[in-house]
Order: C-alpha cells, then sequence, then structure tokens
C-alpha cells in the first residue's frame, strides 16, 4: 500500500465524488502581494468554496506561466517571499484547518536549493498534502518523487495534450493524490480550453488510471468551470484568481480593502459552478 493513501487529497475527492461533483482547486501564489495579506487570502479559501488549494511557491523563472502568475512571483519575491516563509504559512494554516488539502506548486530549483530531505521534513510536519513541480519529468523520480512519497506526500504528475498513450504510463507510474491534465498547449492565463476536447482526454487517461482527474489552465469563469466539470474530477483555477488579486492592488502594488474580498467573491462564483456541473462520481 501507498503510504499516500488516505490523504487529505483521497479524503476531499472521495467527498466532492459522492456528493457527485467535481472537486474546485484553487490556485493562489505565496506571498503575493505582501505575506500577510497572502495568508489571509489563504485561510478564507475554503470558506469561499475551493476545495483543495494549490499554493504557488515564487520562482524567478517559472516558465511554464503566463504573465499573470510571473507577475505574481515577482511581487512575492520583491516582498521578501521564501520557501521558510511559504512553509510558515501552510503551518500557520493548519492552526485553524486541518481538512483542506494542501498542495505547493512550482518549480525544483527552491526546492533543490532548500535541499530535498529538509525540505521534505519541513513540508510533512507544516501540513503540506502534495506536490505539483513541473520541471521534473518521471526519468527523474528517483531525485524527488520517489523520496515525496515515501514521506507521505502525495506527487502529482502533469498530462498535455501532447501526452499520449505510449507516454502516459510513465507519467501516471509514480502519481498519486490526483493527475492534472493542462487543458491546452501553452503557458498559464493564455487561451480558454475547449470542452469537447477536454472531455475526451479525460476519458482517455482514466482508461489508465484510478485516480482523480483534475483539469486546469485556462479555466477564467463559473461557466467554463461547469462545462469542464461535467467530465473531470476536478476543476483547478489559478490565473484569473491571482488576476484578481492584480487587479485589487493600489497603483505601488499594495494590498487593499477590495483584496481579499476580491478572491472570495470569484472563487464563490467558480464554486457555484462548480456545483452545477453534476458530474458523475469518479469510479
Amino acid at each position: 500500500m501507498s503510504p499516500t493513501n488516505g490523504t487529505r487529497i483521497d479524503r476531499r475527492f472521495a467527498a466532492c465524488a459522492a456528493e457527485g461533483r467535481p472537486a474546485l482547486v484553487t490556485f493562489v501564489s505565496a506571498g503575493d502581494p505582501d505575506y500577510d495579506t497572502s495568508l489571509e487570502i489563504l485561510k478564507s479559501l475554503p470558506g469561499a468554496g475551493a476545495d483543495i488549494v494549490e499554493l504557488g511557491m515564487p520562482f524567478s523563472d517559472p516558465m511554464a506561466e503566463g504573465p499573470t502568475i510571473q507577475l505574481a512571483s515577482q511581487r512575492a519575491l520583491a516582498g521578501g517571499q521564501t520557501m521558510k516563509k511559504t512553509l510558515s504559512m501552510v503551518r500557520t494554516f493548519r492552526e485553524s484547518d486541518n481538512e483542506t488539502p494542501i498542495v505547493l506548486m512550482g518549480y525544483y530549483n527552491p526546492i533543490y536549493a532548500y535541499g530535498n530531505d529538509a525540505f521534505l521534513k519541513d513540508a510533512r510536519a507544516a501540513g503540506v498534502d502534495g506536490l505539483i513541480i513541473v520541471d521534473l519529468p518521471p526519468e527523474e523520480d528517483e531525485e524527488l518523487c520517489i523520496p515525496a512519497i515515501e514521506a507521505g506526500i502525495n506527487f502529482i504528475r502533469l498530462a498535455t495534450p501532447t501526452t499520449d498513450d505510449k507516454r502516459l504510463p510513465a507519467v501516471l507510474a509514480n502519481t498519486s493524490g490526483f493527475v492534472y491534465y493542462v487543458s491546452i498547449t501553452g503557458i498559464t492565463g493564455t487561451a480558454a480550453p475547449d470542452a469537447n476536447r477536454v472531455a475526451e482526454a479525460v476519458t482517455r487517461i482514466k482508461s489508465h488510471t484510478s485516480l482523480p482527474v483534475a483539469v486546469g489552465f485556462g479555466v477564467t469563469s463559473a461557466k467554463q468551470a461547469k462545462e469542464i466539470g461535467r467530465n473531470a474530477d476536478g476543476v483547478v483555477v489559478g490565473s484569473a484568481i491571482v488576476n484578481a488579486v492584480r487587479q485589487s492592488l493600489d497603483e505601488d502594488g499594495r494590498a487593499t480593502q477590495r483584496t481579499v474580498s476580491a478572491v472570495t467573491e470569484l472563487v464563490g462564483d467558480l464554486a457555484s459552478g462548480v456545483r452545477e456541473a453534476r458530474a458523475e462520481p469518479a469510479k
């Protein structure tokens, strides 16, 4: 049995499936626009309707991200966000919420600089449930994926429109928690997904795995969340939420009284779309 069986992620997807709906997975960048506001946003997400939270680990060269998330990373780094502060955010979040899954998403460089063993130990102790590391392919599973699983942390892999049936088994081999299907080719926040093509891709991936399949990249509205959620086990929204943060800032890029509510209002709207999707429970 995998050490990650029965994790918060497993339980949350099972609970959403029992309700006959997909999970809403929301992404925010840790430390954007500042530590305190970011922590307040993080704490507010479950109450607004988020089922799972992806917390971005700011990095100076986020190669898969569009301008929206790139700028969020820049704001966070300029504000002094570090990996230690990101883990501190998770630890503080866990003081009042021990149920909502937290997935750290980002790139390998900051983890490598922190030290893999120390990072996994500290992440586990802080209450991190999963990792999505965009630039570590299956060929490098011994580097971080397998140690993460052994530490009890789900390692979530990305599948894309170019991941064919020959490549898919390698992608799925050590994946746990869920499979993240990238609905478009290219970078985040730059195109809208085609719901019909997404449905075909989800069906194909599900023929290879019993894991839930969550779909992200390009979902910006409740309507899209509803359409994608008809077939997916989860709907991931990132750039739209990060953009809501940016649009709420003052002319100097600082948080305003609208910043947190701008996020919670959008997440609430997305949650209503997901709950209307009435997707079939995951098998």
